[in-house]
């Protein structure tokens, strides 16, 4: 093998574990040098076809996360007025970053206001934000949280409610 193929073979194997594909991984350098013996064929195109699965796992997992997410459409950090509400920062280290940092550390944020101010486009856009970088949310109004657990607590389903909202790393504006 040349070295392009040795890179190309390390990057191969790279993929198919992130793929989680053990059994190919074993076998796919025997079967590329079949491969290129009876067609020519180089192991570039094992790479191209990983690199394919990746990329469209990675999309579908973030159309999965953001289906399952409920956020409010349109509500992003670019569309969220800043000035109406001065107390609250524009520096990025408070806005997807800042939350990607408390989520890590396990804090809450907390939003209090009035009605129109802003809480729900705040959370949602970090919500946003947050799915964007790989991080699972579901964003629900406290009440309807409340009435959900509830429900639950009175059908004696409330363990495994609880384990279902588990999964979130933020479960509520």
């Amino acid at each position: 093998m040349t070295t392009t193929n040795t890179v190309d073979a390390a990057r191969v194997e790279l993929l198919l574990s992130e793929l989680r594909l053990p059994g190919i991984k074993l076998r796919w350098a025997t079967l590329a040098a079949q491969s290129d013996r009876k067609a020519g064929r180089q192991p570039a195109s094992w790479q191209a076809l990983a690199e394919h699965e990746v990329a469209d796992r990675s999309c579908r997992r973030m159309e999965r996360h953001l289906a399952e997410a409920r956020l409010p459409a349109g509500k992003t950090l670019a569309t969220f007025d800043f000035e109406a509400v001065p107390m609250v920062s524009k520096d990025p280290g408070h806005g997807a970053g800042g939350g990607r940092c408390l989520l890590e550390k396990g804090a809450n944020i907390l939003l209090f206001g009035p009605p129109g101010g802003g809480k729900s486009h705040l959370s949602a856009a970090l919500g946003l934000a947050l799915v964007e970088n790989g991080w699972r949310v579901l964003f629900t109004r406290t009440t309807d949280l409340v009435q959900q657990l509830q429900v639950a607590r009175r059908d004696l389903t409330l363990e495994s409610a609880i384990t279902k909202l588990d999964r979130y790393e933020s479960a509520h504006p």
